[in-house]
């Protein structure tokens, strides 16, 4: 369990205090080159908002090593301002090489997805409910009858991964991205709670980037 006690907020900025010191120990111009110099992150983060799944703590990362955006159930969707400009801002200007999109297992979305398409047709009637409907919907394309519920999670975990994968790769910011030669790979990665790894299930690179005739 977390060492945060009641106070968390405090304890936040405490331990940022002490995180700081031993940054500015081991390195004592990271700050400084950090505030003047460009970020040039390779990787866009898009990733769920479980707070057991923090990108730059899985990935042993500093920062300006990840340009990262989270959402309940890591989702890609295309009427989604928010995670389309984050993706045109990482390919263009930021200039990252690798597009990962990470679910989770143990996912409190999946599961509030399967009960919901269990239950039928619901009127969209709050935000959480307008967001996950997506997956409702591909959950509904699953066969998850008689898989322990464990199990169905799991299937679900993984199909939303290669679906939002797939959304990503037909999104504007990579089929310009990919048009204009840029070599931008997008990949879907699973992390597992139970043992602290990651595994990647699919990578989609540029579509002439293997073919000697482009």
């Amino acid at each position: 369990m977390s060492q945060l006690q009641l106070n968390a907020a405090e304890d936040l900025i405490n331990a940022n205090e002490r995180w700081a010191r031993d940054v500015i120990k081991h390195d004592p111009n990271f700050f400084k080159d950090s505030a003047t110099d460009s970020q040039r992150p390779k990787v866009l983060w898009i990733g769920c908002s479980d707070s057991r799944v923090p990108a730059s703590v899985v990935t042993a990362s500093m920062p300006g090593d990840i340009f990262t955006h989270t959402n309940i159930a890591n989702q890609f969707h295309s009427f989604d301002d928010n995670v389309n400009s984050v993706l045109s801002y990482a390919v263009d200007p930021v200039g990252v090489k690798h597009v990962v999109l990470v679910g989770h297992s143990v996912c409190g979305g999946a599961q509030s997805a399967i009960q919901a398409a269990e239950q039928g047709p619901v009127e969209p009637y709050d935000p959480l409910t307008r967001w996950l409907a997506p997956l409702v919907q591909l959950v509904r394309t699953l066969d998850l009858h008689g898989l322990p519920e464990n199990e169905a999670v799991d299937k679900v975990v993984e199909a939303n991964i290669r679906k939002q994968v797939e959304n990503i790769c037909l999104s504007e910011p990579i089929v310009t991205a990919w048009a204009t030669g840029k070599n931008v790979s997008v990949h879907g990665w699973v992390y597992d709670l139970a043992t602290g790894r990651i595994r990647e299930l699919v990578v989609r690179s540029p579509p002439c980037a293997n073919a000697s005739s482009c």
